[in-house]
C-alpha cells in the first residue's frame, strides 16, 4: 500500500482537477523603512516662512513693539521696492555679491586643494595638520584689521577675509571625506593600473563629495556673516554698508531691508547648494 502524496502535491493536484494552476494570494506586509524616508515637504518649508513672516507682521500691528524699533514686513516691503526702483538696492547687491563670490571661490578651491593634499599625502599632513589646527581657532574678523595694513583698504582685504573664512571649513570637511574613501576601491584602481592622480580624480574626490558639499554649506554661511563685517569698514556700497549707515541714521525699516536680503541671501545659497549637490552626488539621491 502507497503512502499518501504530501499536501503540496494535493493542492496542485486539486488545482489541477479544478480547471488549472492556482496562483496563490500575496499577503500584504507592512513597510518596516516608511521611517528612513526624507520627504522634501515642500509646502511645510514654505509654509513655515510664511508663519514668520505673518508673525512679523502681527506683532508690529499689535503695537507692542513701537515701529521704530520693529516695522512691519509691509513697511519692509514697500521700503525695498523704492530702493529697487531708485536703483540703490542693485548697488548695495551688486557689490556685495561681486565680493562674495570672489571670496567663496578663492576660499573654496584652496580649501579643496589643501584638504585632499592633506588627507592624501603623508608629508602634506604632517606639515598642514598643525598648522590648520593653530590657525583654525583664530576668529576671522579679528584678522581684518592685519589684512588692511597688509593689502590695504580696498577690496582685496573684504574678499581675502571672506576667503579665509571659506578656507577652513573646506578644508577640514574635504581632508575628512578624503580620509573616509574605502580602501579597498582604492586599492581594486591601483591594482587595474591607475596612478596617483588617477586615484585622486577618480575614486578620492567622489568618495569626498559628500563632505565637500557639507563644506560648501558651512562656508556659504561664513562668507554672509564675515561679508557683513567687512563692508562695515570702509566702504560705500554693500549690504553691510547699508546695515550700518542705516543703523547710524535710526532708519530702521532700510535697516531690516539689509537684513531681509542678507536672508535671502542665505536662502538662495542653501537651495542652490542643494541642487547642485543633488546633480553632482546622485548615488545619493
Amino acid at each position: 500500500m502507497s503512502a499518501p502524496p504530501p499536501p503540496e502535491r494535493r493542492r496542485v493536484s486539486a488545482a489541477g482537477c479544478a480547471g488549472g494552476p492556482r496562483v496563490p494570494a500575496r499577503i500584504p506586509v507592512a513597510d518596516r523603512t516608511r521611517f528612513l524616508r526624507r520627504p522634501e515637504h515642500r509646502l511645510l518649508r514654505g509654509l513655515a516662512l510664511a508663519a514668520l513672516v505673518v508673525a512679523w507682521e502681527g506683532l508690529a500691528r499689535l503695537g507692542w513693539v513701537p515701529v521704530l524699533f520693529l516695522p512691519s514686513p509691509l513697511g519692509v516691503l514697500q521700503e525695498g521696492w523704492d530702493m529697487l526702483r531708485s536703483g540703490e538696492m542693485l548697488v548695495h547687491v551688486g557689490a556685495s555679491l561681486q565680493r562674495l563670490v570672489l571670496g567663496f571661490a578663492l576660499g573654496a578651491g584652496l580649501g579643496v586643494a589643501a584638504g585632499v593634499a592633506v588627507g592624501f599625502f603623508a608629508v602634506a599632513d604632517a606639515v598642514g595638520t598643525p598648522l590648520i589646527a593653530a590657525t583654525f581657532p583664530v576668529p576671522k574678523i579679528a584678522l581684518l584689521p592685519l589684512l588692511i595694513l597688509w593689502l590695504g583698504l580696498g577690496e582685496p582685504s573684504k574678499v581675502a577675509v571672506i576667503a579665509l573664512g571659506v578656507f577652513f571649513p573646506m578644508a577640514i570637511n574635504t581632508y575628512a571625506g578624503v580620509r573616509q574613501a574605502d580602501p579597498l576601491l582604492v586599492r581594486a584602481a591601483v591594482a587595474f593600473g591607475a596612478r596617483r592622480w588617477s586615484v585622486i580624480r577618480k575614486v578620492i574626490l567622489p568618495s569626498a563629495l559628500p563632505m565637500i558639499f557639507a563644506g560648501l554649506r558651512l562656508g556659504a554661511g561664513t562668507a554672509l556673516l564675515l561679508l557683513v563685517a567687512a563692508e562695515m569698514i570702509a566702504v560705500e556700497s554693500g549690504i553691510g554698508f547699508l546695515v550700518l549707515h542705516a543703523g547710524n541714521i535710526m532708519a530702521t525699516t532700510k535697516l531690516m531691508v539689509g537684513i531681509v536680503l542678507l536672508s535671502l541671501l542665505g536662502v538662495l545659497s542653501h537651495w542652490g547648494l542643494g541642487r547642485l549637490e543633488r546633480a553632482v552626488v546622485r548615488w545619493r539621491t
